[in-house]
């Protein structure tokens, strides 16, 4: 049954994937791109905010005079290692690829810009698209956190409280439904050339990456309960998704259409909001 639930939570992910299948006008494209990032602002709004949970109370009991001050420190350590990690690492993938792909350029065809031809032929991680590689990056960063959603409703289910574990999954479902759509938003532009639409194959890969994570953290926090595990896990999606933020961001600034991009912000960080004073509403 606790893994049923994972499932269940995990896979809401794929309801919003075909959006990157759609033909969309450029001003839709900005549009869109604005609400992923208003999706991602407020999940990295949900994520520190669980993670600070933990780092809030240590606090308060060292102000009672129950100590804690250790904990503390090193909650708030492990917090600063995962926004660290899970920002930077993603700065280091980035320069790493771009370093691949000019190595490639310069091995296969000689200084000077590639023709389409030409970047058709290049294999692997360098033949994809910004748009692509970027989707994939949101794809982990939404992973890292869904990981930490489904430690969550495998310890709720673990102690007994199966009601609470539904809970989490209605909730997580729901969020996890416009995180599909922040996922591909990138990849509504490709819809227009149909050679380069992305297929429901790679559509499936990003929803395994992003929602898959759900199941497993379903079943290991089923099996144990630790509370550094969720912070650090909490901490790196933050890191990972400020830094597919500020990705997403530079592509609306290119554009110059700022304000394209705060109404689609706007938008994204309501439908995130929205979604949680649901399961508010609901008693999780």
């Amino acid at each position: 049954m606790t893994t049923l639930l994972g499932f269940i939570a995990g896979a809401t992910i794929l309801i919003g994937l075909p959006v990157g299948r759609m033909q969309a006008a450029p001003t839709l494209r900005l549009v869109l791109n604005g609400v992923a990032v208003g999706i991602l602002v407020f999940l990295v709004w949900d994520v520190l905010s669980a993670a600070w949970e933990p780092i809030d109370e240590a606090l308060g009991s060292v102000h009672a005079g129950d100590g804690g001050l250790a904990t503390a420190v090193g909650y708030g350590l492990l917090a600063v290692a995962g926004l660290s990690i899970g920002l930077l690492s993603l700065v280091a993938y980035e320069r790493w690829m771009a370093r691949r792909v000019t190595r490639a350029q310069a091995r296969r065809f000689g200084p000077g810009a590639m023709t389409v031809g030409e970047l058709q032929n290049r294999r692997g991680t360098a033949s994809m698209s910004s748009a692509r590689r970027l989707a994939f990056l949101i794809a982990v960063g939404i992973g890292l956190h869904n990981f930490a959603e489904g430690l969550a409703i495998g310890q709720s289910a673990a102690s007994g409280e199966i009601g609470l574990a539904l809970m989490l999954v209605i909730g997580f479902g729901l969020h996890n439904a416009t995180e599909g759509f922040g996922i591909v938003a990138p990849l509504a532009g490709e819809g227009e050339d149909t050679s380069a639409r992305p297929s429901w194959g790679l559509l499936l890969t990003l929803g395994a990456i992003g929602g898959g994570p759900t199941l497993v953290g379903t079943i290991l926090g089923h099996g144990f309960t630790s509370e550094p595990v969720s912070v650090a896990f909490l901490t790196l999606a933050a890191g990972s998704l400020l830094y597919v933020i500020i990705q997403l961001i530079g592509v609306a600034a290119k554009a110059r259409r700022t304000d394209l991009l705060a109404y689609g912000l706007l938008l994204g960080m309501v439908s995130g909001f929205v979604t949680d004073a649901i399961v508010t509403a609901a008693g999780v």
